[in-house]
This record gives structure tokens, sequence and C-alpha cells, in this order.
């Protein structure tokens, strides 16, 4: 087990790699000088070239790299020139809206998904599963802000039971930190809700399938017992890796469900950074959710071995 996440965190150093070369290359060679962007119209030569000494932005690009390179492995991700702080620290400040919100769409689309994947594989070929299919595939089609903005619409502005916008920290209360997450996390999570309630329903018609699942009912066990004890948990690897991806992917494409809510998020953060061409925050938040969807994936292979025992991290 130990060798075997030795080798996948080692496999992660080249992705790493990969992502800093083309963020720092797309950010530093877009049309337009950084310095002159952030310091405006109104300002002298002097002064930009002065913001690009204090930068480094008068080095050659490939000397940029290696500097910003250097200090990535010293824990050092860059510094803000309009939040005057550290990039990390920028981050760390909108990190946790973010995981409410991609935590709390995740359940959403856990309790709304796989219930209804295990209903349409074991109603196969019925309306209930023809139905179920096509809101699924419904939902992977509407685009989230496009959604987001239907539940403000009903919710908010007619109805008048929800938050149309805005953030609530969780010291606030638990019930008003939610309140304002649920339109958003709705957003957020349908699409992925339809992914996963699709996977587990083809991942569980796989499994029924199989000659122990037809061994087992041929000895009369309940189908409830068949259904949920022994080919629920043999569908499962699938499923929890769609889970892990789409959880990912809540973490990295929550900027546009941000920006329509007014959620102060890592998105909102990365969006007003290339408004306001601040680089490093750029570079810095991009590499950091990178890190953590290869984290998530990790601790999914690690999740393997657990849910089948069949699963053998140690071999080859």
């Amino acid at each position: 087990m130990t060798s075997y996440i030795i080798k996948r965190i080692q496999s992660l150093i080249p992705v790493l790699l990969i992502v800093s070369v083309v963020v720092f290359s797309i950010i530093h060679l877009t049309p337009g000088d950084p310095a002159a962007v952030m310091l405006g119209d109104q300002a002298s030569q002097e002064e930009i070239d002065a913001v690009r000494e204090q930068l480094g932005l008068n080095q050659p690009i490939y000397q940029q790299y290696i500097n910003w390179l250097i200090n990535l492995f010293k824990g050092d991700f860059g510094y803000s020139y309009f939040m005057k702080q550290p990039v990390l620290d920028s981050i760390f400040s909108h990190l946790g809206p973010t995981l409410s919100l991609a935590i709390i769409a995740e359940i959403f689309a856990i309790i709304l998904a796989i219930p209804i994947g295990i209903l349409a594989a074991k109603r196969k070929g019925s309306l209930i599963d023809q139905s179920f299919m096509g809101l699924s595939l419904l939902g992977i089609s509407v685009p989230s802000f496009l959604l987001g903005l239907f539940l403000i619409l009903i919710f908010s502005v007619q109805l008048k039971l929800l938050p149309v916008a805005g953030y609530a920290p969780l010291s606030s209360g638990l019930w008003n930190h939610i309140k304002h997450l649920i339109l958003p996390a709705i957003a957020l999570g349908t699409m992925h809700a339809a992914l996963i309630a699709r996977m587990t329903r083809a991942s569980l018609l796989d499994v029924l399938n199989l000659n122990f699942i037809k061994a087992i009912r041929a000895k009369g066990v309940k189908e409830g017992v068949l259904t949920y004890k022994h080919a629920l948990r043999n569908s499962f690897i699938p499923i929890v890796t769609v889970i892990g991806q789409t959880l990912g992917a809540l973490v990295a494409g929550a900027a546009v469900t941000e920006t329509i809510f007014n959620i102060p998020g890592i998105g909102q953060l990365i969006l007003n950074s290339v408004e306001r061409r601040d680089y490093s925050v750029i570079q810095g938040s991009i590499l950091f959710i990178t890190l953590s969807y290869l984290t998530i994936n990790l601790f999914i292979d690690l999740l393997y071995g657990v849910i089948d025992p069949r699963v053998k991290l140690g071999r080859k």
C-alpha cells in the first residue's frame, strides 16, 4: 500500500509540471503588458518600468518561469499586486465558500442520483426508466448558469423562499449558511447528478447480469437484499470514480455559478484576477485547483481497495 501511494504521488509531479508550463505560457504570452494593465492608462512609463522590475517582468520568460518554479518548491505561490498579500493567503481566504458550495452540491447530487440510478436499473425498459434517463439527459444538457437563473426567478423572485444571491459564512449560523447555498448547489450539482445517475444505472445493470447474481437469485434471496447487499457493492467502483471526478469538477468549475450568485469563492477570485491581469493569483489558483483535483483522484484510487477487496493496490 505504501509503495503504491508513493508511486501515485510521484506520478502527479509530471502532471503538475505540464500544467505549470501551460498556465505560465498562456498568461505571459497573452498580448499586452501586465504592468501597464495593472496600473491603468494614466500610468507613466517610469511607473510601468518600476512595476515590471518589482515583479520580475523585465527578465526573459524562461528565467521568470524558473524563478516561479523554484519559489513553488519553497511553498511560495507569489504575491498579489492588487490584494497586497501572498497568493496562498488570497486562495485560502476564498477557499471556504467554494468548498462549502462543492460539498453541498455533491451531497445533493449523490442523494438524488444513486436512488434514481438504482430504480432505473431495477425497472429497465419501463416508463420509469425511460423517464429518469430522459430527465438525466436534460440535466446534462442544461448549463448550470441557465438553471441558476431559472431557480432565482422561481424560488427567490416569485416565491421569495430563498435569497437571490450572496454568501453567509458558517459563523452566522448553520441554516443561514446553507440557505444561501441551496440554489447555487442545485444549479451546480444537477449536471453531476445526471452523470452519477446514468453511471449507477449502467454499472448496476452490468452486475445484475452476471452469473453469481443469477445464482443468488436462484437461492431465493429477496430482491432488495440482492440489489443493495450484493449487486450495488460490486458495481460501486465506477460510481465512486464518477463521484470523485464530479467533486473535482465542482471545485474547478464553480466560477460561473459563483459569479451569478455573488459567492466570494476561488472561481470569482480567478475571474477578478483575469480582469485585473493579476497573473500571480491566476497561476497560483489554477495550480492549486489542479493539485486539489489530483489529490481527490488519488483518494478515490485508495478507496478502491476498501470498496472491493479484490483490488490489490500493491500489485502492478
